[in-house]
């Protein structure tokens, strides 16, 4: 199977890095900081959706600024004490695409995207944050903005994305999406293609585009 497109839009967490064990460390501490519990958690979509949606769907209206703050800071410092790694296939997945023809959309807030991305010692052109947007994924939005951004009709785009409300943003805004099973099983993901990681894929860039193939 190979998928041509003009432009790739990766999600970071879980696609590009892993950094589930902060999330994990995180969001544990800041549940216990705001009296939440696992049943609390358990009756709202969380993987792939901003912090912010996350937050006003758990805690009173007048303190949910204050505890959106309050997790950036928990995930921001967790970085530096080795909170991501680089997923396998990313770094040779990365290498070689013009810097012009991809992007990274991300339901994470630019200030920690931009820690996560730096200590992985990747370096975006294009990056879409939650700060850039209204609606956050499963919305079309961030990956339309992601688009306009690079100059590219949406259609001529793929998303790689590893959670549900990712790839339901990326089928809504009419792209090709390819699913990686690193946070979710295989049967949980509805996409175009899905593969285990970014080392099952080969990206060779022409003329008029940039073609996708699984490795044999």
């Amino acid at each position: 199977m190979t998928i041509h497109a003009r432009a790739l839009l990766f999600d970071n967490d879980g696609t590009l890095v892993s950094s589930l064990a902060s999330v994990n460390r995180c969001w544990t501490r800041w549940a216990v900081e705001y009296g939440l519990t696992a049943e609390d958690f358990a009756r709202i979509e969380l993987h792939g959706r901003p912090a912010a949606e996350i937050a006003a769907d758990l805690l009173p209206a007048e303190i949910v600024p204050q505890a959106v703050a309050r997790i950036e800071d928990l995930e921001v410092e967790d970085v530096a004490d080795g909170g991501v790694s680089l997923l396998p296939g990313t770094k040779e997945f990365l290498t070689g695409l013009p810097a012009e023809r991809w992007a990274v959309v991300t339901s994470a807030t630019r200030r920690l995207a931009e820690a996560r991305l730096g200590a992985a010692g990747i370096l975006p052109k294009t990056l879409v944050a939650a700060d850039d947007i209204t609606r956050g994924k499963p919305d079309p939005e961030p990956y339309l903005l992601a688009a306009r951004m690079l100059g590219v009709d949406p259609a001529d785009c793929v998303v790689f994305e590893d959670a549900p409300a990712g790839l339901q943003a990326g089928r809504a805004a009419g792209m090709t999406t390819v699913a990686l099973a690193t946070t979710h099983r295989a049967e949980e993901l509805t996409a175009d293609l899905v593969v285990s990681n970014l080392s099952a894929l080969s990206a060779l860039v022409t003329d008029a585009g940039i073609e996708i193939a699984v490795r044999p």
